[in-house]
């Protein structure tokens, strides 16, 4: 099933997806086109996944590491389907990533492998917006890069689990304007979600709605205001974002 969070005539309702449209936990059925979409998620602890695709650390002339390589993001990062992300003024280079993004369903401490897909509720899209100017070194990424507000869109599915056969076998695509710009699979990986869920889990407790973003393959470009990308994964669904100026700050 797919899982959703709306706002809708004032209220924010949880949905599930019916045939093109949305089923809100009310029982109206509404348009797609008529709500605001919010992250299907109110997240928790956000970890995201630097270079775990062998082609995009090539891409940016970073050797592939040797075990994961684990940032933190903050919830002011986070919007939904069908928002705008703001690229700052003073940059030359901000691109997508699409990754997939997989939500913990319980919690959990030293989980194994062959147990780790028991602590999964879902999966959804992420669009990991990343500020390339300031990447000195991407094994320690810094906050200009990687926790901007309304760069890290979400949505608009929340997947259940069970609906995914095999989230290590997903075709991912990016379009900009309408064009392909990104193809890949979650096959690349280098660390797979099993392996990533364990690295983690020794390290600290994951908890419900803790949100694993796994990486993004090689094809990434500039962006600019304006834009409209789209991030899709197989399976899961299209996550739609434009992209503009910084708001002009009003004097009083």
């Amino acid at each position: 099933m797919k899982h959703a969070i709306v706002a809708y005539k004032g209220s924010i309702h949880n949905a599930v997806e019916e045939n093109g449209a949305l089923r809100l936990a009310s029982g109206q059925l509404v348009s797609e086109n008529d709500v605001v979409w919010l992250p299907p998620v109110t997240s928790q602890t956000i970890f995201a996944l630097g270079l775990n695709y062998a082609d995009h650390a090539a891409e940016l002339s970073f050797n592939a590491p040797k075990e994961p390589l684990v940032f933190l993001k903050g919830p002011n990062t986070i919007i939904g389907h069908n928002s705008e992300s703001v690229r700052p003024d003073d940059v030359t280079f901000m691109h997508y990533e699409c990754e997939l993004a997989v939500v913990i369903g319980k919690s959990g401490k030293n989980i194994k492998q062959e147990d780790a897909y028991d602590y999964v509720s879902g999966y959804t899209v992420c669009n990991d917006y990343a500020i390339r100017d300031y990447l000195e070194n991407y094994y320690r990424p810094n906050l200009r890069v990687k926790n901007r507000d309304s760069l890290t869109p979400l949505g608009p599915w929340l997947v259940d689990k069970e609906d995914i056969t095999n989230p290590m076998d997903l075709a991912i695509k990016t379009y900009v304007n309408g064009k392909l710009v990104q193809l890949g699979s979650t096959k690349d990986m280098i660390f797979s979600i099993p392996v990533l869920i364990e690295y983690l889990s020794s390290i600290m407790t994951l908890n419900e709605n803790d949100i694993i973003l796994t990486g993004t393959p090689k094809g990434s470009v500039d962006t600019k205001v304006g834009d409209h990308v789209v991030t899709e994964i197989e399976g899961i669904g299209a996550l739609h974002n434009t992209i503009i100026a910084s708001p002009v700050a009003v004097k009083s």
